[in-house]
């Protein structure tokens, strides 16, 4: 028989990656694209990006579109029957026989649970929070912003991490080192050139970067940053026990809440974390926590695998996890 290939996209707010591999989970292509999300910039952008990363990947491939035998797309803003209404006929366009279309929470969550069933929580540029059950049946809660009720997500942080440090300056706020670390970071002098600066130029939101004066603060073993770092913690278990809540809760012995996003898997904030786990434990103490070491496109992969009814071996697992350098 033939050997089967697979397309698995990543399309977030940054960045889209699109990876092909073999039945195996061979590894045989890789492309980059930017923004995936058609919340952000418009289906047209998105799917722009879409398909530059996907040729990439087919032209490092050596392979044509009717050689895939099942592409699977995992796309932030994937949230609503509305999006999915934008998403597939322009998805239809790339020309791929057999596809499907996913929310990017789901490869975050595939890629902790061997069944595809618990909680996943993303925190990278925004936040997301989604459960599945073992029949199906799909919770989502968040993702809309902060109008809608969230207080996560990398952009969050760095929003507040400006605020606070002006309110600190201005001692509105504790003493802490971060009017200092936001200068720094924004390549100014001091925090009140920063506001000058800003005011002056009418400019009213900050840079996505800056939410890592943060971790720099929290390093540093300064209260305020670790403060605002162990608050979305809490804010990120509230939106994990919602989710649980309104599944009806998880028929599993130990309910698996799997952390995904540049926040929870590369930030690793030890006082957010602990928030975290403590806010969940409180009302589910069998709830145990599953930060992947798996790329989120390789969750597309391993969806395109299951959709095949291809077996997702710890060969597989452990050979995703080495490549997942080629991805960043």
């Amino acid at each position: 028989m033939a050997m089967r290939y697979l397309l698995g996209v990543d399309g977030g707010g940054s960045k889209t990656f699109a990876i092909i591999t073999n039945e195996e989970g061979t590894i045989c292509g890789t492309g980059l694209g930017g923004c995936g999300n058609h919340q952000l910039h418009g289906i047209d952008h998105a799917i722009t990006q879409i398909k530059r990363a996907v040729q990439e990947a087919l032209v490092n491939a050596n392979l044509s579109r009717e050689e895939i035998t099942f592409a699977q797309f995992g796309l932030a803003g994937a949230d609503r029957p509305y999006d999915y209404g934008i998403l597939r006929p322009a998805l239809a366009r790339l020309g791929f026989a057999h596809w499907d279309v996913v929310c990017d929470t789901m490869e975050g969550l595939r890629t902790g649970s061997a069944d595809h069933v618990g909680v996943v929580l993303v925190c990278g540029s925004g936040t997301n929070a989604m459960g599945r059950k073992a029949d199906g049946t799909m919770v989502q809660i968040g993702g809309f912003g902060y109008l809608y009720g969230d207080r996560a997500g990398g952009q969050f942080l760095a929003q507040e991490a400006f605020h606070r440090a002006i309110r600190s300056y201005e001692s509105r706020e504790i003493p802490s080192l971060l009017p200092d670390l936001v200068a720094k970071r924004l390549g100014m002098g001091a925090i009140q050139e920063v506001i000058d600066s800003y005011l002056d130029r009418e400019i009213y939101h900050v840079p996505l970067e800056l939410s890592r004066v943060l971790f720099e603060g929290e390093q540093c073993g300064d209260q305020l940053a670790t403060e605002i770092l162990a608050t979305m913690g809490k804010e990120l278990g509230l939106a994990a026990c919602a989710v649980i809540r309104r599944l009806g809760d998880l028929d599993h012995a130990a309910i698996p809440i799997v952390l995904t996003g540049s926040v929870l898997q590369k930030g690793r904030s030890e006082h957010l974390y602990q928030a975290l786990t403590a806010q969940v434990q409180a009302d589910y103490p069998q709830a145990r926590f599953v930060i992947p070491d798996i790329e989120p496109v390789f969750g597309a992969i391993m969806l395109a695998m299951d959709q095949l009814q291809i077996p997702v071996t710890q060969t597989m697992l452990e050979l995703f996890i080495e490549s997942g350098d080629r991805t960043r």
